[in-house]
């Protein structure tokens, strides 16, 4: 009998051993993952990238696809998966805005001359004040780009190589969130804006609309900021450096 019973014996581990072998490659579950990726987003009190997102997501996890099921899945919804200054955010779907007009707490508006301001420092940027006075045609005080500055929208660049040395402004990220841009390219050309009905009548042949750059990188004509730019200057100081 002892040979019979080897027999027996030798045919347990080759009947297990495939099964050892298949759990060797494992990757993260798709699904499990983007219920981890849709708690991060909906908890998230700022809008995340893609990276941020991959730090806390399992190891191995396409945050890319993910992201791309995730907006397919909410587009037919209430709200929406939408890339805003390069991250991505949940937003109530644009058509159904008016449901919560009510709802929201009405900010301050931005007077007529800062709305104007802050256009010509979007498509215009870097600009400094005097250039934004050129463009307007008219006086711009500096309670505007003070206020403009409050908002987070608008910063402080740097400081054109020129007599005086003025400071330059550019928009910032939360400039893009605000509006719903992904980019600042995204800001609407001659044809959106004739459509909106912002542009009316006859258009001279060399009208443009310049194409806007938000680089955090200076231009060649730029110089950085000082230190002592966040520091109290004395008035004459200050007047000499806008103008």
């Amino acid at each position: 009998m002892l040979p019979d019973m080897q027999e027996d014996t030798t045919d347990i581990p080759e009947a297990e051993a495939p099964e050892v072998s298949q759990g060797s490659d494992h990757l993260p579950d798709h699904g499990e993952a983007m219920r981890i990726a849709e708690a991060l987003l909906f908890a998230a009190a700022t809008p995340l990238s893609a990276e941020e997102l991959a730090g806390r997501l399992p190891e191995g996890a396409d945050v890319e696809k993910i992201l791309q099921d995730l907006t397919e899945l909410y587009a037919p919804r209430g709200v929406n998966l939408v890339r805003v200054a390069g991250k991505w955010t949940f937003r109530t779907a644009s058509d159904l805005s008016f449901v919560l007009a009510r709802d929201v707490v009405e900010q301050r508006k931005l007077s007529r001359a800062a709305m104007e301001t802050l256009a010509i420092i979007a498509y215009h940027q870097p600009v400094t004040r005097a250039e934004i006075e050129e463009i307007r045609g008219v006086a711009t005080s500096k309670g505007t780009i003070d206020t403009l500055l409050e908002t987070g929208w608008v910063r402080l660049r740097g400081r054109r190589k020129a007599p005086g040395r003025p400071v330059t402004y550019g928009t910032t990220p939360a400039f893009l969130e605000h509006f719903g841009l992904d980019a600042i390219e995204d800001l609407p050309g001659l044809e959106e804006l004739k459509g909106a009905g912002f542009i009316e009548g006859r258009v001279p042949s060399d009208f443009s609309v310049p194409t806007p750059s938000d680089a955090d990188a200076l231009r060649e004509d730029e110089d950085p900021l000082e230190d002592d730019l966040l520091q109290p200057l004395d008035m004459h100081q200050t007047e000499a450096g806008e103008e």
